[in-house]
C-alpha cells in the first residue's frame, strides 16, 4: 500500500469529538465527587492521556425534552438571560482547561416557546431566533471566555435557508465572523441540493454535517467543495462491539465517504466513550471506545491532512481499512489501521452490509516526502477479545522500516497506529470506588446550591427545575421555570417532571413540601418506568394535587388511567406551603397531605421505577425538603 504525498494531500483533518447533548446525557457527571470527576474529565479531554478529544459539541439548551432529558435555555423568556444554568458551560470550561486547542460547537435541539410566539417553528421569526442563538455564543465569551468555533441550525430537523442566512448576518454584526456554520445536522440530500442551487446559501454554510452516514457520502456532497463531517455518529453500547464500531467508522468515514471530522454521540445509557452514572458512589468505567479513539486523537491534531485515498488511505486486501495523516511540515505522520469484523463492529445504525475479514500481512511503502525519512516507527495496538481480556492501547515498541517499507501482521478485531511521533500514553488512575445502588434514605433541602443551578441527581424530563430564592420559612427551593410549552424536539409531557433515583425502585416513600404559585397543581410520582422522548407515555404511580381542592391517583403520567380520586381534606391556597407523602409498597399505595390521609391500600400493581416531582401544567411551582426512603 503506497503512502505517498507527492500526488497532493487529501482534506484537512478537523478532529475527533464527542457530544454532550440530547438532554441529560452528561447530567450525572457534574454531581460526581471532585476526585473522580476530575479523573473522568482527564480521560475524555486531557491530551495524550485517554480519548484526547479534539472537538466538543454541546447542546444549546431549549427547555424541552431532547432524547434523554431537558436542558435549560439561557433565555426562558424574551426578557430573561442567565448564563449559569445547566452543566454544558462547566464541561466546556473543563475541556478547554485541559486542552486549550479543543474546538467547541453549539447546536440547539429545541427552543423555548417564546421564540415561535406560540408556533412550533423556530424559523417563523428568523431574526428573533438568530439573535437568541447569537446571545448564547456571546454569553459563552463574556462569562467563561469561551470561543465557540462552530454553530449548528436545528438538530435532525428541517433547516431553513433564510434563517441560515440571517444567522450568518447576525453573527457578523456582533463580530463573530470566525464562527463557522454547520448545516444541517441531519441527512445529505436536502442540504446538499440547497447549497448546489443557492449561491447565497453556499456562501454562508461553511461545513456540511450529517448524522449516521454509514461511512458513505454522495458525489454531490463532494461537489459542493465543503468540508464533510459526520457530525453525530456511533451512539452504540460501549462494550467491545461498540469499540469495534468506533474504530471502523473513524477510519471508514474518510475511506468511504471523504468525511474529515467525526462526533461520538452520547444519547443513551452506556453509549458514551465511558460510563459514569453513579455520582453517589464515585464509580465509573473506562471502556474500550476511549482507547480506540486514542488511536487517532493521540497521533494527530486538527489541521493535519489526510493523504489521498489510494495514496495513503483505503481498504485492506482482506478487508479492514487504513488512513494516513501528515502534518503541515510533512515530517510527522501516523497510519491508523483497523481490521474489525462484521460481527464485532456493528453500530446502532445504519445497518452494516455483510462482509468477511481475515488475518493478513500488509506492507506500507513510504514515498514522496516520507521516503528515506525514518529507519523505524512506533507501533501501538488494541485487540478486542470476547472470551478473554482485551489488549487496549498497548505500545508494542518500534518496528523497522526496511527499504522504505513497513510490514505489519494484522489480526482480526484489532486496531493499530504506526507513527513517527512521540508523547502518547495510556493514562491511568487508581481503580475508582465500587459501584452501589442509590443510597436511601435521601433528603435534599436545596439550601447548598447556587441560584439557577440544578439539584444533584435530579434529571428533568419535561420543563426545567432550578434552584430559586424561596419565601420564608423556606430559603432556597427547587422551582419549575418553564411557563409555556417549548418548541419541542420530540414529545414533551403535558406535565413538567423531574426524576431521581433508580429504575429498580419498588417500595419507597416520597415526601416533599410544595407551594403552588399559579397553574393547575403539583404531582408526586413513584415507579416511573422510563424517561426520554416517551416520557409522556410512561407508566408510574402518580399523585396529583390540584388547586381546585381535589386529588387523583393514576398509573400513568398522562392521567388517562385514574384509579382513585376524591376531594382533599385541606383547602389549597396559592403561595402556601403544604407537605405531601406518597408511599408505594408491594401492590398498594398510600398518600397524605399535611399528615392527613388521602387514601390507603389502593391497588396499583407491581411495577418499579424512578421517583419524581412535577407540575400539572407549565407553571411555577416550588418544592422543598424532598425526602425518599424505603417504605
Amino acid at each position: 500500500y503506497a503512502i505517498d504525498d507527492s500526488v497532493g494531500l487529501g482534506p484537512i483533518f478537523d478532529g475527533i469529538g464527542a457530544i454532550s447533548g440530547g438532554g441529560a446525557t452528561s447530567r450525572l457527571l457534574v454531581s460526581y465527587p471532585s476526585e473522580q470527576k476530575q479523573q473522568i474529565l482527564d480521560y475524555l479531554f486531557k491530551p495524550n492521556f485517554g480519548a484526547s478529544l479534539q472537538t466538543f459539541k454541546v447542546e444549546i439548551g431549549g427547555d424541552a425534552q431532547s432524547t434523554d432529558g431537558t436542558e435549560p435555555s439561557h433565555m426562558h423568556s424574551e426578557d430573561d438571560e442567565n448564563y449559569h444554568r445547566g452543566y454544558e458551560w462547566y464541561l466546556m470550561v473543563q475541556a478547554k482547561k485541559r486542552n486549550p486547542n479543543i474546538k467547541l460547537y453549539g447546536l440547539p435541539w429545541a427552543f423555548p416557546g417564546w421564540i415561535g410566539k406560540g408556533a412550533q417553528n423556530p424559523y417563523k421569526y428568523p431574526t428573533t431566533t438568530a439573535k437568541y442563538i447569537t446571545k448564547w455564543l456571546l454569553g459563552a465569551k463574556k462569562y467563561y471566555n469561551l470561543t465557540i468555533d462552530y454553530v449548528g441550525i436545528w438538530n435532525e430537523r428541517p433547516f431553513n435557508s433564510d434563517y441560515i442566512k440571517e444567522l450568518r448576518k447576525t453573527l457578523d454584526e456582533v463580530g463573530l465572523h470566525k464562527t463557522k456554520i454547520v448545516a444541517a445536522d441531519s441527512t445529505w440530500h436536502d442540504i446538499v441540493s440547497a447549497i448546489l442551487t443557492d449561491p447565497e446559501l453556499s456562501a454562508v454554510v461553511d461545513i456540511i454535517g450529517v448524522h449516521y452516514p454509514g461511512t458513505m457520502s454522495p458525489k454531490e456532497a463532494s461537489a459542493t467543495g465543503k468540508p464533510l463531517w459526520s457530525s453525530e455518529d456511533y451512539s452504540t453500547f460501549n462494550d467491545n462491539i461498540g469499540g469495534g464500531c468506533l474504530a471502523r467508522i473513524i477510519n471508514q468515514n474518510y475511506v468511504n465517504g471523504n468525511m474529515s471530522s467525526y462526533y461520538n454521540g452520547l444519547p443513551y445509557p452506556n453509549d458514551g466513550l465511558m460510563t459514569a452514572n453513579e455520582p453517589w458512589s464515585g464509580h465509573y468505567e473506562v471502556k474500550s471506545p476511549i482507547w480506540l479513539a486514542a488511536h487517532t486523537t493521540q497521533f494527530t491534531s486538527p489541521g493535519w491532512s489526510y493523504l489521498k485515498r489510494g495514496f495513503g488511505a483505503g481498504h485492506l486486501q482482506k478487508n479492514g481499512s487504513y488512513v494516513t495523516f501528515i502534518d503541515s511540515t510533512r515530517k510527522n505522520f501516523s497510519i491508523v489501521i483497523e481490521a474489525m469484523s462484521h460481527k464485532h463492529s456493528q453500530c446502532i445504525r445504519p445497518p452494516l452490509p455483510q462482509y468477511t475479514i481475515a488475518n493478513q500481512v500488509a506492507s506500507f511503502q513510504l514515498r514522496g516526502s516520507l521516503k528515506n525519512m525514518v529507519n523505524n516507527v512506533t507501533l501501538w495496538r488494541t485487540c478486542l477479545k470476547f472470551n478473554k481480556p482485551s489488549t487496549l492501547f498497548e505500545r508494542v515498541g518500534t518496528i523497522p522500516v526496511i527499504n522504505n517499507v513497513i510490514e505489519l501482521h494484522i489480526e482480526v478485531d484489532c486496531a493499530y497506529t504506526i507513527t513517527n511521533t512521540f508523547g502518547q500514553s495510556k493514562g491511568h488512575y487508581p481503580k475508582p470506588p465500587v459501584g452501589r445502588d442509590f443510597p436511601l434514605p435521601y433528603m435534599d433541602n436545596f439550601d447548598n446550591y447556587p441560584i439557577a443551578s440544578e439539584a444533584k441527581y435530579f434529571a428533568d424530563q419535561t420543563g426545567v427545575f432550578e434552584i430559586y430564592n424561596g419565601r420564608m420559612p423556606h430559603d432556597r427551593v427547587m422551582r419549575q421555570m418553564v411557563f409555556s410549552p417549548p418548541i419541542s424536539w420530540c414529545t414533551d409531557a403535558a406535565q413538567p417532571i423531574s426524576l431521581i433515583g433508580s429504575e429498580k425502585w419498588r417500595d419507597i416513600t416520597i415526601q416533599t413540601d410544595f407551594l403552588i404559585e399559579s397553574g393547575d397543581g403539583i404531582l408526586v410520582a413513584a415507579r416511573i418506568g422510563f424517561g426520554g422522548c416517551t416520557i409522556a407515555f410512561t407508566p408510574g404511580v402518580i399523585l396529583r394535587i390540584n388547586v381546585q381542592g381535589h386529588y387523583s391517583l393514576s398509573v400513568d403520567l398522562g392521567g388517562y388511567f385514574i384509579i382513585h380520586a376524591d376531594k382533599l381534606p385541606v383547602s389549597i391556597h396559592l403561595h402556601t406551603w403544604y407537605t405531601a407523602t406518597l408511599t408505594v409498597k408491594g401492590g398498594v399505595a398510600d398518600a397524605t397531605i399535611n399528615k392527613k390521609p388521602l387514601f390507603s391500600n389502593v391497588f396499583i400493581g407491581y411495577s418499579q421505577g424512578f421517583a419524581g416531582i412535577g407540575a400539572l401544567s407549565f407553571s411555577p411551582v416550588q418544592f422543598n425538603n424532598f425526602l425518599v426512603r424505603h417504605s
